[in-house]
C-alpha cells in the first residue's frame, strides 16, 4: 500500500536525528502555523491528548458518527495532526521518549489505515456490537470496537442513582447506532458479514438477560429503554441476514496491506511471508517437541482430569499456589501483592467433559499452562494499581497495537516458565504446553491465508482444527468460529501470539548477549521486571528500550 511520502520522512527524523531540522527552524517564527513545532517532549504529550480527543468521533443522534460525510469532513484536521507530529524534533531525546513518539505515530497510521482499507464501520457488522458483559484479558476489547459501548461488567447491581443514569446513557446509544449501521454497512466482505450476524444476535440475548435483573423490575423507564434496544438489535440482525444473501466478496485485506499494517501500525517488523515462515516453524517445532516429550514420558502415568467441581477447585487452588510460589521463589519476576488476587478471580470452574473447549480440556488436566497465560491479568492489575508514568502509555493503545506485547508475552511465558522448571513435578504437563503452542500456530497460519484471500474463513478454520494435536479443537465449534472471525476482523491478532513470542525471545536473546559481552550476569528477574515497567507497548519497542538497539526496526519504512 502506498502512503504519503511524509511518513518516510518521519522515520528518518526519528532514527537519524534529522540534523537539517534545526536549520529549517531559523525562520520558524515568521512561518509557523502549527502548535507543536519544537523538540520539547511536553509538546508530544499535548499533541497526544489532542489526537486522542480527535480520534473519538462526534455524535449523530446520540451515537458515534461513522458516516462517510463526517469522515471526509474531519480528514483535513487529521492531516494537520499528523503534520504536527512530523514537526516535533526528537533529536537527543532519551529512548523512552522516542518510543512514545513511535506509539503516537503508529496510532495515527492506524487511523489512516482504518479510514482507507479496513473500514470496519463499512465492512464489519460485528463493529456495531454495543453490549459487552466481560472485561477483556488484554488492555482493550479484541478487534475493532465502536466508541459508545455499554460495558456491563463495570456495573455493580443494584445500581446507585448515578450508575443508573450512566447505564441509561449507554443504552440510549444502541438504537440510533443500529439505524446508522444500516446506512454505513455497504461493504461486500462475505465472511465478515455472515459471521458478524452472530455478534448482533448475541447482543439480543445479553440485553434480555439484563432485563431480568431483579433490581430493575419496578423501573419502567429503564425496562422500556432495554426493550427498545432489543427491538432495534433484532431489526439489525434481521436486516443483516437479508443482506447477507447478496454478499460475495473477499474479507481479507491482501498481503501487501497486511505487511504495511503490521510494520507501520502494530510495529511488528515482519512481512506476511515472514509470519507464514515463523508460524510454520513453530507449528512443526511444537508437534515434534510434543512427540518427543510423549516418548520421554511413555512410562509415566497419564494425567487424570478433574471429574467433579470439588476436584477441579482443589486442582485450581493447588495450581495457583504452585505458579505464584514458583514466580517468587525461583526469582522469575517481582511478584506484586495484587498478582494473586488478580489470578484467583479467573481460576475457572468445573465443566463436564463433553462441554469442554480446547482451553478447558487442558485446564482440567493441569491449569498451570493456562494460568501462565493469565499473565494477562497481572498486566491489567498493574494498569489498575500502578498506572504508567507516561500518559501516552497509561491507557490501552488504540487499534489493538498492544497485541504483540500482551498476547506475545502471555504465550511466551507458557514455555519459558516450563523451561525454567515449573513442571519439574509433573513432566506430563509439558505436553499440554506444546499442544497449546501448536494450536496457536495453526490458527494464526489459517488467519494469514484468510487475509491473503487464499482461503475462506471456514477453510482457515480447517487448518486451525486439523493441525491442533489430539483433536482438541474438534470438541466445541464456538471457539473455532469466534477465533477465526476475530482474526479476520483484526489483522495480525491471530498471529500475534506466536510472532509476539518470537519478538520477545529475540529481545531476551539480545539482552542476554549484551550482558554477556559486558561480563555482566544475566538475571531473568531483571529482564521481566524491566519489561513490565515499559507498559503494554509493542514488543519491538520494548526490545529497543531494554537493549538500547533499534536495528530490528529498520524494516519499518514505507515506499515512495
Amino acid at each position: 500500500m502506498r502512503t504519503n511520502t511524509f511518513i518516510l520522512f518521519l522515520l528518518l527524523a526519528l532514527f537519524t536525528g534529522c540534523k537539517t531540522k534545526k536549520k529549517e527552524r531559523s525562520d520558524e517564527k515568521q512561518t509557523q502555523t502549527l502548535n507543536f513545532t519544537s523538540n520539547d517532549y511536553k509538546d508530544l504529550v499535548s499533541l497526544f491528548k489532542e489526537w486522542r480527543s480527535f480520534e473519538k468521533p462526534p455524535l449523530l443522534d446520540g451515537a458515534p458518527d461513522y458516516t462517510r460525510e463526517t469522515f471526509e469532513k474531519r480528514w483535513p484536521r487529521f492531516i494537520e495532526l499528523q503534520t504536527s507530529l512530523k514537526e516535533i524534533d526528537t533529536t537527543n531525546w532519551p529512548i523512552k521518549n522516542k518510543v512514545d513518539w513511535m506509539i503516537v505515530w503508529a496510532e495515527m497510521n492506524g487511523y489512516h489505515f482504518n479510514h482507507h482499507i479496513l473500514k470496519p464501520w463499512v465492512r464489519d457488522p460485528a463493529f456495531y456490537k454495543s453490549v459487552w458483559t466481560y472485561r477483556s484479558d488484554v488492555p482493550a476489547h479484541e478487534g475493532p470496537t465502536h466508541h459508545g459501548t455499554t460495558e456491563l461488567w463495570t456495573y455493580t447491581f443494584p445500581l446507585s442513582m448515578e450508575e443508573r443514569q450512566r447505564l441509561m446513557t449507554n443504552l440510549k446509544v444502541i438504537a440510533p447506532l443500529n439505524a446508522q449501521a444500516k446506512k454505513n454497512l455497504t461493504g461486500n466482505a462475505r465472511d465478515l458479514w455472515v459471521a458478524g450476524i452472530r455478534d448482533i444476535q448475541t447482543q439480543v440475548a445479553d440485553l434480555s438477560a439484563l432485563k431480568k435483573e431483579a433490581s430493575f423490575q419496578d423501573d419502567m423507564e429503564l425496562l422500556k429503554l432495554i426493550d427498545e434496544a432489543i427491538v432495534s438489535t433484532n431489526n439489525l440482525a434481521s436486516w443483516l441476514d437479508t443482506e447477507s444473501k447478496s454478499k460475495t466478496g473477499p474479507s481479507g485485506i491482501g498481503k501487501e496491506n497486511y505487511t504495511w499494517y503490521m510494520q507501520n501500525v502494530h510495529l511488528v517488523p515482519l512481512t506476511w511471508e515472514d509470519e507464514v515462515m515463523i508460524l510454520k516453524r513453530e507449528l512443526a517445532r511444537a508437534w515434534s517437541s510434543l512427540k518427543l516429550e510423549e516418548h520421554r514420558n511413555r512410562n509415566l502415568p497419564k494425567l487424570i482430569d478433574a471429574n467433579s467441581p470439588e476436584a477441579y477447585d482443589r486442582m485450581a487452588d493447588t495450581a495457583a499456589k504452585s505458579l505464584m510460589n514458583f514466580l517468587d521463589q525461583q526469582d522469575i519476576l517481582t511478584v506484586k501483592p495484587y498478582f494473586d488476587p488478580a489470578l484467583r478471580e479467573h481460576l475457572g470452574e468445573f465443566i463436564p467433559r463433553e462441554k469442554r473447549n480446547f482451553f478447558r480440556i487442558g485446564q482440567h488436566y493441569d491449569p498451570r499452562p493456562l494460568f501462565s497465560h493469565f499473565y494477562h491479568w497481572f498486566e491489567l492489575a498493574r494498569m489498575d494499581n500502578e498506572p504508567h508514568k507516561s500518559e501516552i502509555r497509561r491507557g490501552p493503545l488504540l487499534y489493538n497495537i498492544f497485541d504483540s506485547r500482551n498476547e506475545g508475552v502471555a504465550t511466551a511465558v507458557e514455555e519459558m516458565f516450563m523451561q525454567a522448571g515449573l513442571y519439574d513435578d509433573s513432566p506430563r504437563t509439558k505436553e499440554i504446553v506444546y499442544i497449546m503452542i501448536a494450536q496457536r500456530a495453526a490458527r494464526g497460519l489459517g488467519s494469514l491465508y484468510a487475509h491473503a484471500n487464499e482461503m475462506t474463513m471456514e477453510e482457515a478454520g480447517g487448518i486451525h482444527s486439523e493441525y491442533t494435536p489430539r483433536g482438541w479443537m474438534k470438541t466445541e465449534k464456538e471457539l473455532l468460529i469466534f477465533e477465526q472471525h476475530l482474526y479476520l476482523r483484526q489483522p495480525g491478532y491471530g498471529t500475534s501470539y506466536i510472532t509476539g513470542k518470537y519478538l520477545m525471545e529475540n529481545a531476551l536473546a539480545e539482552y542476554a548477549r549484551i550482558q554477556e559481552s559486558q561480563n555482566s550476569p544475566f538475571v531473568l528477574k531483571t529482564f521481566f521486571d524491566s519489561l513490565n515497567q515499559f507498559g503494554n507497548i509493542p514488543m519491538s519497542l520494548s526490545h529497543w528500550q531494554i537493549t538500547g538497539l533499534n536495528k530490528h526496526l529498520n524494516i519499518i519504512k514505507t515506499e515512495e
